[in-house]
């Protein structure tokens, strides 16, 4: 029934609707995606719904069909004829689920393995650390970082947006990410690069994208990791190769020159003396 609801509702809307909502329809309703694994998301998310949708059609048309043909005529008190098994039937709707379960693992399970193959190099290398509730950079290429803060949000005051922690990616260039955490399970998410991985302390997780259209993008935790969850938000600004390389030139002559310890710690990180200095690029 959901199924068909939303067939029925995305076919109101792509035949009244602007090209925009045609746009999002064409890709699932997902937000426009920024990367070079983005077609394979969108691909595998759209396929699905055709697939779900295919189903709910089939399902509905054979439930109302027999509502049709087997409903009850005037008159007519006599009982159909009573079964208790029709080993064709049970063949098929034991069958056809398995099958269709084993075509969407997969397809899952390859592109998965495709999204977050590390198998290609990276030209850039950048360690992201998740903390309560901010995150630390470690531009592990360039050696520099940035320390993020907690950004104090405000209702109905502007200015949070400048004060968040800003990450910086050239363009077209493939960027690997190198995700810890220094106290709890956070996850690292920008919606417009359509995937995200988890940070778990003690542990690395890895991930490699290409960005391929210059812009400012939202990111954010995914990860239900504390009362300020909701709070621990950051940008990402993918520029040109130029424009990053002074950016990484002015970050080293403000102070942010080498790499932040990435392990596990609670306290926060305030003087400069204070930061213990370690290349995570070994990790």
């Amino acid at each position: 029934m959901t199924a068909a609801l939303f067939a029925v509702v995305a076919a109101a809307l792509s035949a009244c609707g602007t090209s925009a909502v045609q746009g999002e329809l064409k890709n699932g309703y997902l937000p426009h995606g920024v990367t070079d694994n983005s077609r394979l998301v969108t691909d595998i998310w759209v396929g699905s719904w055709i697939a779900a949708l295919a189903v709910g059609a089939l399902v509905l048309g054979l439930t109302f069909w027999c509502m049709a043909v087997y409903r009850k005529k005037k008159d007519d008190d006599t009982l159909p004829p009573q079964l208790q098994y029709n080993v064709p039937l049970e063949i098929l709707y034991t069958v056809v689920p398995v099958l269709m379960v084993t075509v969407i693992f997969y397809w899952t399970a390859k592109f998965e393995t495709d999204i977050y193959s590390t198998d290609k190099p990276a030209t850039n290398v950048v360690n992201v650390v998740g903390k309560q509730w901010s995150w630390d950079i470690n531009y592990v290429s360039g050696s520099a970082h940035t320390v993020g803060e907690h950004a104090q949000m405000r209702a109905g005051k502007p200015g949070v947006e400048a004060t968040l922690p800003t990450l910086y990616l050239p363009v077209n260039e493939r960027t690997e990410f190198q995700l810890t955490s220094r106290d709890v399970i956070h996850s690292f998410w920008v919606p417009q690069f359509l995937q995200k991985l988890d940070m778990i302390p003690g542990r690395v997780n890895i991930m490699q994208v290409t960005p391929t259209e210059e812009g400012t993008y939202k990111g954010k935790c995914a990860e239900l990791c504390g009362a300020y969850h909701s709070q621990m938000l950051f940008n990402v600004k993918v520029v040109s190769r130029a424009e990053y390389d002074q950016y990484i030139k002015d970050l080293k002559a403000n102070g942010g020159d080498g790499l932040l310890d990435n392990g596990n710690n609670r306290m926060p990180i305030i003087e400069k003396d204070e930061r213990k200095l370690e290349n995570t690029g070994s990790n």
